[in-house]
């Protein structure tokens, strides 16, 4: 029988990535142990209940001996969760987190990180609109990305073990800058997210027989939108604000194609319609061949 890769990993949030971790660790048998800890009693009960692992009621007995710290919590409590965490990490461990935002993880977290333990953020891309310990599921990784970004003077030899962790429950595993990342997923997830809730939001303000409308003849289109705008709020919030500045940037660039649409509509500019909606309609193919769809 083959040792584990980590004799003993930490899970700090039970949520649905944090559960989903645990189950596919578990199932890959790639600890020896897990501990489990989030601040919310009933998550804790939850996670209990699931026999995700062994369930403790502090970050301190969570890290103590891990030789890798997992941060599943939302990116707007890294803050607070960097100064205590860090007296009960121990010489050689990896920190990382699976946060969407990957400069504002180095901002709060990197300043506490103690001599001799290896912080290497990363973000696997895969999720679903639910939450909570009870929605994760151990193939949520399988055939999808899982990024990771070392910070300057990270130890090779860690950074692959990070990077062998996520191939071992089924992700394809990429390794990136962090302010390139940032970017990246401000068009591909923030931007979306954020057009979601706006439209979702505005067929809230629609006369109250509007709304019954909507809600009753919505087409594969809205439900869509919906989908992604019952993601967790609190999430979604803090990437937002930790992400503020190329999510604006991407923001000011949509709202200027979405002008230019609105142009082409009102003087009946057909081609332009027709040539934009070709061009979009390959992407699609892109991503359906990259069986990321």
């Amino acid at each position: 029988m083959t040792d584990p890769l980590f004799q003993r990993i930490a899970i700090i949030g039970i949520g649905l990535i944090g559960s989903s971790l645990a189950r596919a660790i578990a199932e890959q048998k790639l600890a020896g142990e897990i501990a489990i800890f989030d601040a919310s009693a009933e998550a804790r009960a939850a996670a209990h209940e699931l026999t995700l692992g062994q369930v403790v009621d502090s970050l301190a007995a969570a890290a103590k001996d891990a030789d890798l710290v997992i941060l599943a919590t939302p990116i707007g409590a890294y803050a607070d969760i960097g100064p205590a965490l860090a007296p009960h990490l121990k010489k050689g461990a990896i920190l990382t987190d699976v946060g969407s935002v990957k400069q504002a993880v180095i901002r709060d977290l990197g300043p506490h990180v103690p001599e001799g333990v290896h912080f290497i953020p990363g973000h696997p891309i895969a999720g679903t609109e639910h939450s909570g310990p009870r929605a994760g599921f151990a193939d949520l990784f399988k055939g999808r990305w899982a990024i990771v970004t070392p910070v300057p003077g990270s130890d090779p030899t860690a950074t692959a073990k990070l990077q062998a962790l996520w191939s071992a429950v089924g992700s394809m595993v990429e390794v990136m800058e962090p302010a390139h990342h940032d970017q990246v997923l401000a068009i591909t997830s923030h931007l979306p997210h954020l057009i979601a809730y706006t439209i979702v939001d505005t067929a809230t303000q629609l006369e109250t027989s509007t709304q019954s409308e909507v809600i009753k003849f919505s087409a594969s289109g809205f439900r869509d939108f919906t989908r992604i705008a019952a993601s967790d709020p609190t999430m979604w919030r803090d990437i937002f604000l930790n992400n503020r500045e190329a999510v604006l940037e991407i923001l000011g660039r949509f709202t200027e194609d979405l002008t230019a649409m609105q142009r082409a509509i009102r003087w009946g500019e057909g081609d332009k319609l027709f040539e934009t909606f070709t061009r979009t309609r390959a992407v699609r193919r892109g991503i359906i061949d990259a069986k990321q769809a």
